[in-house]
Formats: structure tokens, C-alpha cells, sequence
């Protein structure tokens, strides 16, 4: 399921990204291809105006076909048709043709055979407008035509530059984009891994939430069966003869009411986080009053409670939300005390935050439990936590709450000597 969720993430980036750079680099083509356009346009212009005389005459007498006149020649009597040079960047030459498109008179730098010359004049003879591009000898030339009283000047210009220009563009374009797509693709998908790490923890760990909640509830529900059967089975007694039956259904469905309450308390701690109304009070009282009604509980287990609560400590908060994590708290430290051990508690404040540490004589928690135990339905023993009615939702609703609070809860344990929890608290 998570590899199809990081398949698409991928595919939807990568055509997204993908269509973004077709769309920038048809956007630069095709501003380039413009400006390379327009720049064969105007020194076209430039050249043809060079090569047409101002009093719109094409030239002096005309030429014999096939007469040729290098460029800047100034000889030749009549025959001459231009004494300034064209632009000097320029590859270019004029042709002068009959009606027919016969060639009468060249006018070119270079020297080129009448054949070449046949074969650019055809191209633009067949061609149906007065400018165009064609392709000739390997190189990519622009023409102009001009007509006057039947006769046509063509003018050519060299523009193989200008189209390489363009060519290149096509293929660095394809090249980066390649290269780009690949570079794309392999962070997308290393992104990808680390976005839905946190969605595949959470599906697993409601998973095994969800299994760790029907496994608890199977347990009770399996011995009020049994004793429902019992008591169907000799439905002749009385209530009385038959109290243990009811009384180990009352248990059970007490076990189930406590389970049932702390997942529901933990589900509205989930949602009410952003609803909370906090208010400023003593925590130094509220602490206190939690270690009073504990008191009788670790004399009857008959251990030893000695605490330090620093006065009138004030913390931003619910404060029966903070008392029950007292409660949880002092509640596990007296469960999993050894004989004769000692609780103790601390309130103090260190530097800006409320320091609240509970802390147990006893077997202690093996370091590879220590980073669980804050987990729902979690036990470092199930078999003693069982034995002593705990589901492993105390801590986990411990952690809820202070983190609600903007705070942070820790242990620390040493093996067979004793287990610390730790609660940081901001001041107010």
C-alpha cells in the first residue's frame, strides 16, 4: 500500500514538474526563436536596401546573364550596381532576373558558380511568397524579393548561424530537462520515503493499537462468557449459591469500563487539543493534594513516601489534567515498588520550568523498554501488569497530557535499584 502511495506521489511530481519546464523552456524557445527571427529580418532589410539603388532602379545598364561584378568593385562602366560594401558580418548576394527568372546580373563578394547561383533563384522562383528560407549546399539562407516593371532583385543572406542558434537551443533543452528528470525523480522519491515514514507509523501503530484494544477486550469478555454459561447451566440455584459467577462478571465488565473510559479519554485528548481552555494555577497545591489522597495507599503497601514541593509554583494549564498525571504517576511507583521500598517527589523549579520528578525503589526498567513504555498498551512485564490490572494506557495518557501542555515527560531507570520520571513544566 505504501510503495502504490510512493509510486503515485512520484508519478504526480514528476508529470508536474515535467509540465512546468515544458512550459519555461517552450517559453524561452520560443521568445528566442522570435528575437533570432526578428534579427534575420532586419539585417535582411539592411542588406537589401545596400543592395537596391535609392531611385528605385535596380541598377545602370543591365547585365548579360551570367556577368559578375565582386562586391565593391566600382569597374565595368554601366555594369557597375553598388561601390559600398553590405554589412561586413553579412553572407550575401543580390541576383537581378527578367520576368522569366532569368538571372541578368549578379552581385556577390564571393565567387560562386552560375550553378549555385540557378539553384537559389529556382528556390525562390517556386517559392509563393516574396520571402522565405530554404536549404542549399548545407546551408540555411534567407531571400527577399523586390519587383520592379516586371523584373525581380532577390536578395540572399547566410543565416546558418542564426538557425544553429536555434538547433542548439532544441538540444540543450532536451539534455538539461533529461538530466534534470533524473535528478528530480531520485530526490522526489527520497522526499517521498521520508513524507510518508510518519504516515506508516501512525498506520502501524493504529494498527497495533487497534489489535492491542481487542486483545484486552477479548480477555474480560472470554471469562463473563464462561461465567454466563456457568450460570445458565445451573439456572435451577439460587442467585446467592451462584454470587461468585456474578461476581467475576462484575469484575470483568469493571475491567472492561476502566479500558473502554481511558480509550475514550485518550481519543477527545487527541481532539481537544487546539480547544483546551488553559488557565494559570498553584501546581504546588494540586501536587500536594494528589500525595494526600495517595498517602493511605502506600502506608497500607507499607512503603516509605518522602516529598519536597517547593510553594506556590504556578504553571499555565487544567489542573485536573496535571493531577491525574500525578496520580499516574505515584500509582505506578507504588505498583511496581519492591517490599519496604521508597517513593519520593519533588517539585522545583529550574531555571524557567516546573521540574515535577517521581522516583521508586524496585526492579527497574531495562534500557531497550525505556524508549516504549510511553507507548499505548505497551508493558516492559505484561505478566505482572496484567496481575495488577493495567492495561499500559496510564503513561500513554500521562504523555498526552503534558505534551498538550507544551511540555515534556521522560524516565530514566536503573535496573534492580530504582526508576525516575520526570516531568518539565514552563513556568507561568
Amino acid at each position: 500500500m505504501f510503495t502504490k502511495l510512493r509510486n503515485r506521489f512520484l508519478v504526480v511530481n514528476l508529470v508536474i514538474i515535467s509540465f512546468m519546464m515544458l512550459v519555461a523552456f517552450a517559453a524561452i524557445y520560443t521568445i528566442t526563436y522570435q528575437n533570432v527571427h526578428n534579427d534575420i529580418d532586419m539585417e535582411l532589410g539592411r542588406v537589401s536596401e545596400f543592395y537596391h539603388k535609392p531611385d528605385g532602379k535596380f541598377g545602370g545598364e543591365k547585365q548579360k546573364d551570367g556577368d559578375h561584378f565582386p562586391m565593391g568593385d566600382g569597374s565595368k562602366g554601366s555594369g557597375k550596381m553598388n561601390v559600398n560594401p553590405p554589412p561586413e558580418r553579412s553572407v550575401s548576394f543580390s541576383l537581378q532576373t527578367d520576368e522569366q527568372w532569368n538571372i541578368t546580373a549578379t552581385n556577390s563578394r564571393f565567387d560562386m558558380d552560375s550553378e549555385f547561383y540557378s539553384l537559389a533563384i529556382s528556390e525562390a522562383a517556386s517559392a509563393k511568397s516574396n520571402a522565405g528560407q530554404f536549404t542549399l549546399d548545407g546551408n540555411r539562407w534567407a531571400y527577399r524579393v523586390q519587383t520592379n516593371e516586371g523584373e525581380h532583385q532577390v536578395v540572399f543572406l547566410d543565416v546558418t548561424a542564426q538557425q544553429k542558434i536555434i538547433t542548439n537551443l532544441v538540444y540543450t533543452f532536451a539534455a538539461v530537462g533529461l538530466v534534470m528528470l533524473v535528478a528530480i525523480y531520485f530526490t522526489s522519491r527520497y522526499f517521498a520515503n521520508r513524507s510518508i515514514a510518519p504516515v506508516k507509523e501512525a498506520f502501524y501503530k493504529q494498527k497495533q493499537f487497534i489489535a492491542d484494544a481487542s486483545h484486552e477486550l477479548k480477555t474480560p469478555l472470554a471469562v463473563i462468557n464462561t461465567n454466563a454459561d456457568v450460570l445458565l447451566a445451573n439456572s435451577e440455584d439460587t442467585i446467592s449459591s451462584q454470587s461468585k459467577w456474578l461476581h467475576r462478571i462484575q469484575s470483568e465488565t469493571e475491567r472492561m469500563k476502566t479500558l473502554t473510559n481511558d480509550l475514550l479519554y485518550l481519543t477527545e485528548m487527541d481532539d481537544s487539543r487546539a480547544s483546551m481552555l488553559f488557565s494559570n494555577f498553584n501546581a504546588s497545591e494540586s501536587v500536594e493534594s494528589v500525595i494526600l489522597t495517595m498517602e493511605a495507599v502506600v502506608f497500607e503497601r507499607d512503603l516509605s513516601l518522602q516529598y519536597q514541593i517547593e510553594p506556590d509554583l504556578t504553571v499555565r494549564g487544567n489542573s485536573e489534567q496535571i493531577k491525574q498525571v500525578v496520580m499516574i504517576l505515584l500509582d505506578n511507583a507504588i505498583k511496581y515498588a519492591n517490599a519496604a521500598g521508597t517513593i519520593s517527589v519533588t517539585l522545583k523549579k529550574r531555571h524557567h520550568d516546573i521540574m515535577l520528578t517521581v522516583t521508586n525503589t524496585g526492579e527497574g526498567i531495562a534500557p531497550e523498554h525505556l524508549d516504549r513504555i510511553f507507548d499505548r498498551f505497551y508493558r516492559a512485564d505484561p505478566s505482572r501488569s496484567r496481575k495488577q490490572g493495567g492495561y499500559g494506557l496510564g503513561l500513554a495518557i500521562a504523555k498526552s497530557i503534558v505534551e498538550q501542555h507544551k511540555g515534556k515527560i521522560t524516565a530514566k531507570s536503573t535496573p534492580k535499584e530504582s526508576t525516575s520520571f520526570t516531568v518539565q513544566l514552563a513556568d507561568r
